[in-house]
Parts: C-alpha cells; structure tokens; sequence
C-alpha cells in the first residue's frame, strides 16, 4: 500500500472569500487558517504548502465575544530597554481591525517557514469591496 505524497507543482489553488461581518473573530480566523493550510482538501499533506487564497472582508465588522474588548492586549516589544507596548483590542478593531485579523489568523498557522508562506495568501479587507475580482473568488460560509 502506498501513501499519497503531494508536491507543490502539482498544486491547483482556489480563492475564497470569507464575510467576517458579524461572526466571532476567532471562528473567522479559524475557518481561514485552514484554507490556507489546505486542510479542507483530500491531498492534505502537512509538510507540503497545498493550501489555498484567502480573502476576508469586513474586518471591522467581525465581532469579540465576552469581555475581551476591554481585557484582551496586543502587546509588542520595541526591543529597548521599557520598550513593551501594549494596545487593548477596542482601541485595535477601531484603528487598525485588517491588523487583528491578521495576527489572529497567523497565531493559528505553523510557526516555521511554511506558515509565513501560507500566510502571504492571505488578504484582509476593512470594507465589503476588495482587488481580487479577476481571480473569480468563491463565497465560503464560516459557521
């Protein structure tokens, strides 16, 4: 018996387009890191990028649940000494929501060089419209 191997070259990629209008941030993210990583497909193979394009729209529509508007922190470091910087996701989703959409998404992708490369398909709107018409994206239902 002998088990499937995808390669990359023989790789078909389809778009989708993802409506976090309303629905959980996480539940978005969710749906999203595994079209990229390509888990949907009957030739997953984990060590092989064959996911495919993301596109979400209405990034600042998607919605926190529980307290986490005022509780939850992004935090970076500038690397100086006293450098932390820290943002409460309120102050984020109203200035920059494409941001933290993002880094929801990457936080559930690999953390090696295969998830950077996943996460290069992905493209994040704050409105309803987006650039990729050309490439006939499909609607996907996130539950």
């Amino acid at each position: 018996m002998s088990t499937f191997m995808a390669k990359k070259e023989t790789i078909e990629r389809k778009w989708y387009v993802l409506d976090a209008a309303g629905k959980p941030l996480g539940k978005t993210a969710a749906a999203a890191a595994t079209l990229l990583r390509g888990k949907h497909k009957a030739e997953f193979t984990p060590h092989v990028d064959c996911g495919d394009f993301v596109i979400i729209v209405n990034a600042e529509k998607a919605v926190l649940t529980g307290k986490k508007l005022e509780e939850k922190f992004y935090r970076h470091h500038s690397g100086y000494i006293g450098g932390l910087k820290e943002v409460n996701y309120k102050t984020l989703m109203k200035t920059h929501p494409d941001f933290a959409v993002k880094k929801a998404v990457k936080g559930m992708l690999p953390k090696n060089s295969l998830g950077s490369d996943e996460l290069t398909r992905l493209k994040v709107y704050i409105g309803s419209e987006h650039k990729q018409q050309a490439q006939k994206p499909e609607p996907y239902e996130v539950l």
